[in-house]
């Protein structure tokens, strides 16, 4: 870390004194993605220059690690034909599509337009009619695929033409003369077979896929089941169309962590530290209105219980403990499951899942409620039946608040809406208006207010 801090503040005092030479030499032994972090805190003048100074290859890879709205503010600078000869031409369909889909409709196109390479805009053209969150949208088309009734020799002379374009090759893939995906060449079939060979007698039909349509959380449950470094995408008929790699579902799965870390926390919409005041106040204050709405209920809750509090003034000194306990446990409840929707590892059987909840939260309760009873008893010195409708109170409010915390995410997914959403506000203002509710109604039930 120390390292990379002296670099940076080494590379900006060469930047700011416009230092051709020694910025190219320093730069020329920093990976791309740590430039693109120095990218992001220069001036706009100053991102302008070092820029300039790197060749369309590795200026193409430096913004591909840019945060969004830093890239989209950069390119504004450039016209939409030297951001297709300067930037698509440089780089893969998959990532290509991703900077293309930032941009306007009306600059989508001119773009596409400028690109030279037909197989190449054709490639980015497919890539946009899918959503971002499908495996059609997450694969690059850039492959090494060779025809199954092809001796090796051929196959050989057809991937070299192939791995040209491309930066790694991970699989080769066999397919027949409709495009269908058959299985995977071997790098060792390849190496043993005499050259004569049909590439039909010696690939393996035995192999993990995608289709396109599939949801990228599949495609990266399906990754993560079958321990896969890359994965190929086929379309509705079998035929192969791409092909995902385990970096782009790590960048999807880090981009959906953070919003469903953003719901969590009460913030509707995905918003970065350097949006705008405006922005930034529009994504936050629906929770937050929310929350007040719930602690106006809260406060009439208390006001129209305000007697029993007068007649034990005790009763009063616990809503806190209550509310904060009601929350803590939905939100402790509801994250479990959550994380259990998300890794699909809940099983189908609801009704267990519930009961295993409510049982530890049961176990939890008996604990936290006997301690209460002996704190109320030897500490506090309240009188018993005080003391046994805290307890009772405190148990009852967990045993509910697990309740909610368990099934209101499991209903939120089953009508399509973010189930990350119930870890937050949602739920602790919830259950803390509910667990107060409860407790004054035993209260009034166990002491006869």
């Amino acid at each position: 870390m120390i390292e990379e801090q002296k670099i940076s503040h080494t590379l900006q005092f060469l930047i700011e004194e416009r230092n051709v030479k020694a910025v190219s030499e320093a730069i020329s032994e920093v990976e791309a993605v740590d430039i693109a972090k120095i990218f992001e805190i220069l001036e706009e003048e100053d991102q302008k220059f070092l820029y300039e100074i790197m060749d369309n290859e590795r200026s193409a890879e430096v913004l591909l690690y840019i945060d969004e709205d830093e890239r989209k503010k950069f390119l504004k600078n450039f016209s939409t034909k030297e951001i297709a000869d300067n930037i698509i031409n440089e780089i893969d369909s998959d990532d290509a599509a991703d900077i293309i889909a930032e941009l306007p409709e009306y600059q989508q196109d001119e773009i596409i337009q400028h690109l030279n390479d037909e197989e190449h805009a054709q490639n980015i053209v497919e890539l946009l009619r899918y959503d971002e969150d499908v495996a059609g949208g997450l694969m690059a088309t850039e492959l090494v695929k060779v025809n199954q009734n092809l001796s090796i020799i051929s196959a050989v002379k057809e991937m070299r033409k192939q791995a040209e374009e491309m930066e790694e090759v991970y699989s080769i893939y066999v397919v027949d003369d409709s495009e269908k995906l058959l299985g995977l060449l071997s790098l060792k079939k390849l190496l043993t077979t005499s050259s004569s060979t049909r590439v039909s007698d010696v690939y393996n039909s035995k192999i993990q896929y995608v289709k396109d349509t599939e949801s990228a959380e599949e495609v990266a449950r399906f990754m993560q089941k079958y321990d896969l470094f890359e994965v190929p995408v086929v379309d509705k008929l079998g035929k192969l169309v791409g092909r995902i790699t385990v970096d782009d579902v790590i960048d999807f799965i880090t981009e959906e962590a953070e919003k469903d870390y953003q719901l969590a926390s009460g913030i509707s919409q995905d918003v970065d530290s350097s949006d705008t005041i405006f922005h930034l106040t529009k994504a936050r204050l629906p929770w937050l209105f929310i929350g007040m709405v719930g602690g106006l209920i809260g406060s009439r809750v208390l006001q129209s219980n305000q007697n029993a509090m007068h007649d034990i003034p005790a009763l009063m000194f616990f809503v806190p403990l209550i509310a904060a306990t009601a929350g803590n446990i939905g939100v402790q409840a509801s994250a479990i499951i959550v994380q259990g929707l998300a890794n699909n590892t809940l099983g189908k059987d609801t009704f267990k899942t519930l009961f295993k909840e409510v049982s530890v939260s049961a176990a939890s309760g008996m604990i936290l409620s006997l301690i209460i009873f002996g704190f109320n008893l030897l500490i506090n010195h309240n009188d018993l039946m005080v003391s046994v409708t805290i307890s009772i109170s405190l148990l009852a409010v967990i045993m509910v608040a697990a309740i909610i915390g368990t099934i209101v995410p499991i209903v939120l997914e089953k009508n399509k809406i973010d189930p990350a959403i119930a870890t937050g506000p949602f739920i602790t203002t919830s259950n803390d208006i509910l667990g107060v509710l409860i407790y004054f109604a035993i209260a009034k039930a166990l002491l006869h207010i």
